[in-house]
């Protein structure tokens, strides 16, 4: 059994889904990509058991069989090789695989493609379907306040909430929350589940931020993503969500706007003086100006500057983690952005001083205790 191929076309696919493979498996066949060949089409899978990646392309064949290879050689086989057709020849009794280029052959043992971990199928599942664009922001805009606790799963994942006004991602640690929501997405029923990070990072490193259609399928276990020639496979978190809107003040009469870029450029320079525990900043706020202070007693360095502003309410001392801060002025657009603010010991919300019409984007940060001369 054979097949002919291009090598910087299997590259290329074999390099979309790679990302799922990992190297501390008790399966050593969870290290493979399994070939499936079916009529002249090659659809090649990867999976962790949790999250599983495909994609197919045209290959020259006169066989159908399927054969599980080892992913680190031949991606690293492949990425040696300059372009051109290779041929890969497969011994469907001992499993060895045997790929000849114009000047070499290059020989290896690989598994039964059968033993392969079997892949999820779409069963008793829900639509819906948007520009791939839209999902790249969401990701982008979500990902940095997942929660690394193992002891709230839930919280390990980005909710996706679907109805007809449209779709909200929400993901927070309870330091910092980010809710993100696209009016020109909806479904006819309510509905939501959890997608895990590593499948948002695969995710977020495959899909483009094109006009191109993305469709998700989802079930009670499992999502289906579908684009650009590539699925994506997830075992959703079966968790509840906290009501993360319980945790968002409704009143906060103290108003920031603030050039984000001069505001983000400052955090990064004065956060360099910060405790490296806490790292605390604290915003002097006070008529049309905005001090950023940050201080290390252990070793004496201290750091303090001064911004212009624009600000409505009484004048207000505040610190936050100055990591989380940078975090969200790096994801947050546009040139300006607002914070509103209730008092030291209650969360600040930030969202952008201008929005699309079809989207909404808060972002809040829990302040810490103030802790200066």
């Amino acid at each position: 059994m054979n097949f002919i191929v291009s090598s910087s076309v299997l590259l290329k696919n074999l390099s979309k889904i790679s990302g799922v493979i990992s190297s501390n498996t008790v399966l050593p066949i969870l290290e493979d990509f399994l070939f499936d060949i079916q009529n002249g089409k090659l659809t090649v899978f990867a999976t962790d058991l949790e999250t599983s990646m495909s994609t197919s392309l045209e290959v020259e064949a006169k066989d159908n069989f399927k054969i599980a290879i080892p992913a680190k050689i031949i991606l690293e086989t492949l990425i040696a090789l300059p372009e051109q057709p290779i041929s890969i020849n497969i011994d469907e009794i001992s499993f060895g695989i045997e790929i000849t280029s114009d000047n070499g052959k290059y020989k290896l043992t690989g598994e039964n493609g059968e033993d392969f971990p079997k892949i999820p199928q779409q069963e008793d599942t829900q639509k819906v379907s948007f520009a791939s664009s839209i999902l790249n922001m969401a990701i982008s805009k979500t990902l940095f306040a997942v929660s690394n606790d193992e002891l709230r799963p839930a919280m390990t994942g980005v909710l996706f909430q679907l109805n007809e006004d449209g779709i909200t991602f929400v993901a927070t640690d309870a330091h910092k929350l980010v809710k993100f929501n696209r009016k020109d997405v909806s479904v006819a029923e309510n509905t939501s589940f959890i997608v895990p990070k590593k499948a948002l990072n695969l995710l977020k490193g495959t899909v483009s931020s094109s006009d191109n259609l993305v469709e998700i399928s989802f079930n009670g276990s499992n999502a289906f993503f579908t684009f650009d020639n590539v699925h994506l496979i997830c075992r959703l978190i079966d968790a509840r969500y906290p009501d993360y809107n319980a945790v968002i003040p409704k009143e906060n009469p103290n108003l920031l706007t603030i050039n984000r870029d001069d505001f983000l450029g400052s955090l990064r320079r004065i956060s360099i003086f910060s405790n490296k525990t806490t790292h605390q900043v604290v915003l002097k706020i006070s008529g049309s100006e905005l001090q950023v202070f940050a201080q290390d007693l252990d070793f004496s360095n201290e750091a303090n500057e001064r911004l212009t502003c624009e600000y409505l309410g009484d004048n207000i001392d505040i610190a936050f983690n100055a990591k989380f801060l940078v975090e969200m002025m790096s994801t947050m657009p546009g040139e300006e952005i607002k914070f509103e603010l209730s008092s030291p010991t209650r969360a600040g919300i930030i969202k952008p001083a201008e929005k699309d019409e079809n989207e909404d984007l808060l972002m809040l940060i829990m302040p810490v205790m103030i802790n200066v001369n």
